[in-house]
């Protein structure tokens, strides 16, 4: 399964079924009000008003789908998902979502141990205490196993990379 599928999977099914009801609406709007209605559109080829009543509900089908991956998303990885979905649908041209995914935090990983999910800056679980990284000798915050001291308090970290020579 690609890593698209499995990021389409996690759109709720609510907004799969508005996104798709507001779709269809759209194009009986178009078919039974707008085209009978408008002198002007009923001068159009036929691909013409195809893609009048069909591809411009599209766009706002793929709205309606953005915003419920926004909210599963930041469910997903313990954000604020309300605060988020507002921010996407609300903030204009887009830049809500744009900001969404340039802001968001790392996916949740499990412990272990226990399986409770935390944060990928955890270095120990919350519930268990179970070690889930690198941690400081000192402060006990999470390190990176490359660094050569602590970016909180500057403790001199133990490296164990091989050397290569």
């Amino acid at each position: 399964m690609s890593r698209f599928s499995e990021e389409i999977r996690i759109i709720p099914k609510a907004a799969w079924t508005i996104a798709v009801l507001l779709y269809l609406c759209f194009i009986a709007l178009a078919w039974f009000v707008f085209i009978p209605r408008d002198e002007n559109l009923k001068g159009w080829p036929l691909l013409g008003l195809v893609v009048f009543a069909g591809v411009i509900p599209l766009f706002l089908a793929i709205y309606v789908l953005l915003v419920g991956y926004v909210n599963a998303d930041a469910r997903r990885r313990g954000m604020r998902r309300v605060l988020w979905t507002l921010l996407a649908i609300f903030v204009p041209n887009a830049i809500g979502f744009i900001l969404y995914f340039i802001m968001r935090d790392p996916l949740l990983r499990p412990c272990p141990a226990c399986g409770h999910t935390a944060s990928s800056g955890y270095a120990f679980c919350p519930k268990c205490g179970t070690a889930l990284s690198h941690a400081c000798p000192e402060c006990r915050s999470a390190v990176q196993p490359e660094w050569s001291h602590c970016v909180k308090c500057g403790a001199h970290l133990v490296v164990y990379s091989r050397q290569r020579g």
